[in-house]
């Protein structure tokens, strides 16, 4: 159907629903979908009119939309539909998706509670579509599959593998690799399932109307685990979440959950980042396919936040099962500069700065690039040796007046942010998120604490980087250890 076909079409259905032709006719824009929207409009009257040539999931969208409307979720009514003519109309919400809120808002002031509440209200209403709104649904209506089954997460698997590991050039061997989907599957698979997966819950499929969530977008809607819509909310590329954020919606909505249903919450959240692994891996094949094969180049800009979460999921959890040319895959892609920089993305450095003692033995950076600084703070004047100091550490005033009037340690702590600003700018040119610096001392009582102080204190100073602090010697004193 060409253009002005279809804006005839339109028309007549706007006409016959509104009883008055619209008086302006225009497009929207549809960002990833190939379908095509219209805002179509008299002097007080308006509608989204849709175009879409798959009959299939037209059924899915509007019989869902009834649905869920009829259950009281804020979801756009459907005014007019003709199947035969792959074309209807809905309400028009608007234009302002949580995703141009939030980018909007974080720009100017940052990620405020505002934010944060509003994605608490977005929080409640996801179980309600999950668990409360499943019962009466007509799942025989979910397109391309029933259920998010084994055959659902192969496909995503698959789209990863070609259109985003093959087209960045990241080895792998096949045979390895379809093994761990395998296994990776069979995981996913044992988690509990029936539930309604909205399956693209998400920034820019909510539209905000007088500050009020409302959903659209779930035609792709099945069969499937609590846990994926949440993992697509809370890591959704762009909308870069700040991690902690994330953990307190991750409370929020185990607590909404446990309204409805019993949780196991251990068990729950094994399974939450099991499937924010698959979610990632569905969007970098998304990024992939619309970015490397269609040459839509402003999909890449999404990569940086996707390598991102992926780092972060590397280092902070750990799955029950083994999928050992997976994780190389997503190894490589996180050691990856040229992944890093697409759209000329720039992501903020976490610093982690530590304290430690020789005693116990040298931190593991685990959570880095498999590097880190260690500096040994042994050979600097030691505070605990005198009487006056024994029982204080290097955050109280004394010790630190002590190790200012020592030259030695103003030379050391120069050289060490002599190194530390190289390390900064390179990491923040090649847009890595994580580095660490340690200093040890005998005790990590005194100097170690005073130099990780310091350092901290010039970086606040000089760099807009996130900086973490760690005295893990006076943590382990703290429990009792």
């Amino acid at each position: 159907m060409n253009i002005k076909q279809l804006h005839s079409e339109l028309n007549e259905l706007f006409e016959r629903w509104a009883k008055r032709p619209a008086k302006s006719v225009q497009p929207l824009n549809a960002h990833g979908s190939d379908r095509k929207y219209f805002r179509l409009e008299n002097s007080s009257q308006k509608a989204i009119g849709v175009y879409n040539s798959d009959r299939r999931e037209n059924i899915a969208f509007l019989n869902f939309s009834k649905h869920f409307l009829h259950k009281g979720l804020n979801v756009p009514e459907i005014y007019a539909q003709e199947l035969d003519k792959n074309i209807y109309l809905e309400q028009d919400l608007g234009d302002l998706t949580l995703f141009d809120y939030l980018s909007e808002v974080r720009t100017k002031e940052g990620f405020l509670d505002k934010i944060i509440h509003l994605y608490e209200k977005i929080i409640e209403q996801l179980p309600r579509f999950q668990i409360g709104a499943k019962e009466g649904l007509d799942f025989s209506l979910c397109y391309p599959r029933h259920s998010f089954d084994r055959q659902s997460m192969m496909w995503d698997l698959n789209y990863f593998k070609y259109y985003f590991l093959k087209l960045a050039k990241v080895p792998f061997d096949e045979q390895h690799l379809e093994d761990d989907f395998q296994t990776f599957t069979d995981y996913l698979l044992s988690c509990p399932r029936d539930f309604f997966l909205y399956r693209d819950f998400q920034s820019r499929n909510i539209m905000l109307v007088d500050d009020e969530p409302y959903f659209i977008d779930y035609q792709g809607g099945r069969q499937g685990a609590l846990q994926y819509d949440l993992a697509s909310l809370l890591y959704d590329a762009k909308a870069d979440i700040p991690q902690e954020v994330r953990d307190q919606l991750l409370e929020k909505y185990m607590v909404e959950v446990s309204k409805y249903i019993t949780i196991d919450r251990n068990k729950f959240v094994e399974f939450y980042y099991g499937y924010a692994f698959i979610r990632i891996m569905q969007a970098l094949g998304a990024y992939g396919f619309r970015g490397f094969y269609e040459r839509k180049e402003h999909f890449l800009k999404s990569v940086p936040y996707a390598i991102q979460n992926l780092e972060w999921l590397l280092h902070n959890t750990e799955l029950p099962v083994k999928l050992p040319s997976l994780m190389d895959a997503f190894n490589h892609l996180v050691r990856s500069s040229a992944l890093r920089k697409f759209g000329n993305v720039k992501l903020r450095l976490t610093v982690r700065i530590q304290s430690f003692s020789y005693k116990r033995g040298i931190p593991l950076d685990d959570k880095g690039h498999g590097g880190g600084f260690v500096f040994d703070c042994r050979f600097l004047p030691n505070p605990g040796r005198l009487e006056e100091f024994k029982n204080l550490t290097g955050m109280d005033q004394p010790v630190i007046d002590y190790l200012q009037t020592k030259k030695e340690v103003a030379d050391f702590l120069a050289d060490v942010q002599s190194i530390t600003t190289r390390v900064i700018s390179n990491y923040e040119e090649r847009n890595f998120t994580d580095v660490m610096f340690a200093f040890g001392c005998t005790g990590g009582q005194h100097r170690s604490v005073y130099c990780a102080n310091k350092l901290a204190e010039f970086l606040n100073e000089h760099y807009d980087v996130n900086v973490q602090v760690q005295h893990l010697e006076q943590e382990l004193r703290e429990a009792g250890l």
